[in-house]
């Protein structure tokens, strides 16, 4: 299992969540269709089994703010996931933007799909201007080394993943277009399919068992069981009523076979035949 590292200390003067704006006026948002389907089927089919849904954070197009010295900096992370933290149970807890200073754990992974506009900045291929932000790269290379940064180009079917090797980033092989992680016992890789009525390929989660399911699988996956054991109970009473049945025909034939007997001995004893002494 990853471990994360440790939590840092709360710092009380520096800002929170709630002083932070989680959308800048005049940003926009999500630049394409693509990359909302594409975070949802992420975030559906991650199920790591050696962690509970409530101490994973799956984010997608949440503000991520990571330098304490600079608390207006932030990056957009297409998609990221952040493993051993607390995840709030009420709706008015939900973040509004996630705090490094405030969280104290770092990403584990950040997912960037690429669009013609920021493949250089993606690929860490910018170089830092002056008096401005970090890029990206530098951002989730140097700053919070995630251990795991993924980038997929769905105009040329491209996925890149690296792992922080040392202070670099080093590409990990992907035979055939996926890779296992092992803190998670869950791989990731891109799936040829349907999703949301739209035909392409995905990146996806996959387990030792093959893809992990969508919720709208899981949902069949769950009927189709319902629908087994309906079969299975349905065979059983069918059994149980064949089993009924042959009960009765032998209780039946036990009934003619002592009948015939009655019978045979009545006629017997009017013949003047005791049946009792035949053997």
């Amino acid at each position: 299992m990853y471990q994360p590292n440790p939590p840092r200390s709360p710092q009380e003067s520096m800002p929170t969540m709630y002083d932070l704006p989680s959308e800048l006026v005049g940003e926009s948002g999500l630049p394409d269709e693509f990359h909302r389907i594409q975070a949802d089927l992420l975030t559906e089919t991650c199920q790591p089994a050696n962690y509970s849904p409530t101490e994973i954070l799956l984010a997608s197009d949440l503000n991520l703010y990571y330098d304490p010295r600079y608390p207006l900096w932030y990056k957009r992370p297409d998609w990221y996931m952040v493993v051993g933290v607390n995840n709030p149970q009420q709706q008015q807890d939900l973040r509004l933007s996630y705090v490094i200073w405030q969280e104290g754990i770092d990403p584990f992974l950040i997912v960037e799909l690429l669009s013609p506009g920021t493949e250089q900045d993606d690929l860490g291929q910018t170089l830092r201007e002056v008096n401005k932000p970090p890029t990206k790269w530098e951002v989730y290379e140097h700053i919070l080394r995630v251990p795991y940064y993924v980038v997929y180009d769905r105009y040329e079917n491209n996925f890149r993943a690296f792992k922080i090797n040392g202070t670099r980033y080093q590409p990990i092989s992907l035979p055939e277009q996926r890779f296992w992680l092992e803190e998670l016992d869950m791989g990731l890789g891109l799936w040829q399919g349907d999703y949301q009525q739209t035909t392409g390929l995905w990146l996806r989660w996959y387990d030792q068992a093959g893809w992990l399911p969508t919720l709208k699988e899981r949902t069949e996956q769950e009927r189709q069981r319902v629908e087994q054991e309906r079969q299975r109970a349905e065979q059983e009473r069918q059994r149980a009523e064949q089993e009924r049945q042959r009960a009765e025909q032998e209780r039946q034939r036990a009934e003619q076979e002592r009948q015939r007997a009655d019978k045979l001995a009545e006629y017997l004893r009017s013949q003047g035949i005791d049946p009792d002494l035949i053997n």
